[in-house]
């Protein structure tokens, strides 16, 4: 496996990290090269000049969606006079193995509330809160110490490092559902309403959290944030590796039956191979990889001839699939690609706010075949009306994406494993009256 050496000169987010895991807090943090970006912002530029330089960094999104990060701050309202205004981190991470943004508020909780400081100043946003998933208590506890070191070293409060910008900041947990993800969903749970996406537009930068210009970023987004103001937009773009035309690092990793499963900070460009076989230690001995999903739960199956594609937003996209989180999950030879997108697809239809038709009832619907497939009782036409789900659930057809990404899945592995899906079919005996006999019965058991 490939010796990680991490340095402020190639790994921005992940340097700072103890060996022993134990985490990193104000006094170190600030030994470590802590707070100067946020220095340099609130003391030397104007909030339009930190909004323009992140934008010339090429920093987009590290949620999944890869959207411009500066971009996404320009399209704030420019009246000055509109001054209430939010900025929300999403740290709800409930995609099934990811665990990225854990690591780092974990580890190093003042580098995301250095972010948020500097991404709140160039919002001209007042107040920030971070929703974090309910079940990461250890990150809520090391937050929650690291924003009152901030304020009692006035870090945040009023009148920041006497820039005259006013900023305060709060963890707020959440209850525990996967579509607080979305953006509209988590300002609705946030606001104490049920987590329903919202119709868009008003898009939250117009109208967010009670009414009021809002931005939401990722934390792995926001904990680049620093880096950035610090070195400057040459050194971030020059960070990543090969072809890719992705700028920075990213957290990426895999999991499953391999080796030495985890997560590195690695430049984009690196190449899913290099991650799988040096970082992550290969296949235990005497596995095979089958498939594998490039960033989480939500994102299509490729296969192993898919591995030396460069790990970033374009060259996984055109593969026909979504780099997402950026944390692969591995799937070995044993497992039966019926079973697996079935327990996926159950993950997903539990999940549904149910607020649209298609979601609400699709999902549910693919898992009520799949699991007559995987039972061997699917009858003739089920893997078609699978099909039929995956365009009727797919990007434009459903009230938010929760459903088009659920099928990605189940759409991929379709695609490239058929023949386990025609195995699940009821092969039928004796003679047709017999036979019509059998598929009216395994109807009944499989339908609703």
């Amino acid at each position: 496996m490939n010796p990680i050496i991490r340095t402020e000169e190639t790994h921005p987010l992940t340097w700072r990290i103890r060996d022993d895991n134990t985490p990193v807090f104000l006094d170190e943090y600030r030994n470590k090269n802590g707070y100067a970006g946020a220095k340099k912002a609130l003391t030397t530029m104007t909030p339009d000049e930190v909004v323009e330089l992140v934008k010339n960094s090429g920093l987009k999104g590290r949620g999944g969606a890869g959207f411009s990060t500066g971009t996404k701050w320009s399209l704030m309202p420019k009246d000055e006079n509109k001054n209430i205004r939010y900025l929300l981190c999403n740290a709800d991470e409930m995609e099934p193995g990811t665990y990225k943004d854990r690591l780092l508020m974990e580890n190093l909780p003042h580098l995301l509330i250095e972010g948020m400081l500097i991404s709140a100043y160039a919002l001209k946003a007042y107040r920030g809160y971070i929703f974090l998933r309910g079940e990461y208590i250890e990150a809520a506890d090391r937050l929650r110490k690291a924003i009152g070191e901030a304020h009692e070293a006035g870090l945040l409060g009023k009148n920041i490092l006497g820039s005259g910008f006013d900023f305060e900041l709060f963890v707020h947990t959440g209850a525990g559902r996967y579509i607080c993800g979305e953006e509209t969903a988590l300002i609705n749970s946030l606001e104490g309403r049920r987590a329903n996406p919202r119709s868009k537009p008003p898009f939250p930068a117009v109208s967010g959290v009670w009414g009021k210009p809002t931005c939401v970023n990722n934390v792995e987004t926001l904990s680049n944030v620093p880096a950035i103001l610090a070195h400057g937009t040459e050194w971030y773009i020059g960070l990543s590796a090969g072809k890719s035309n992705d700028a920075g690092t990213k957290m990426m990793g895999f999991s499953g039956k391999v080796n030495n499963p985890g997560l590195w900070e690695l430049p984009f460009g690196t190449t899913a191979r290099e991650i799988l076989e040096d970082y992550a230690g290969g296949m235990r001995d005497g596995l095979t990889l089958k498939a594998w999903q490039p960033g989480g739960a939500g994102t299509d199956f490729l296969l192993d001839s898919h591995l030396d594609l460069p790990m970033d937003f374009e060259h996984i996209a055109k593969a026909g699939s979504r780099l997402g989180t950026a944390l692969a999950m591995a799937v070995d030879n044993n497992i039966n690609m019926v079973s697996l997108t079935r327990n996926l697809e159950q993950f997903f239809a539990r999940e549904s706010c149910g607020w649209c038709t298609p979601c609400r009832d699709g999902l549910p619907w693919s898992v009520k075949l799949l699991q007559a497939l995987e039972k061997g009782q699917g009858q003739p036409g089920d893997i078609e009306t699978l099909e039929h789900l995956c365009r009727s659930l797919g990007p434009g057809k459903t009230f938010c994406a929760h459903a088009p990404g659920a099928v990605e899945p189940l759409q991929s592995a379709i695609k490239y494993f058929r023949h386990e899906f025609e195995a699940g079919i009821l092969q039928p005996l004796g003679n047709a009256k017999e036979i019509k006999g059998i598929q009216a019965n395994n109807l009944l058991k499989t339908r609703w």
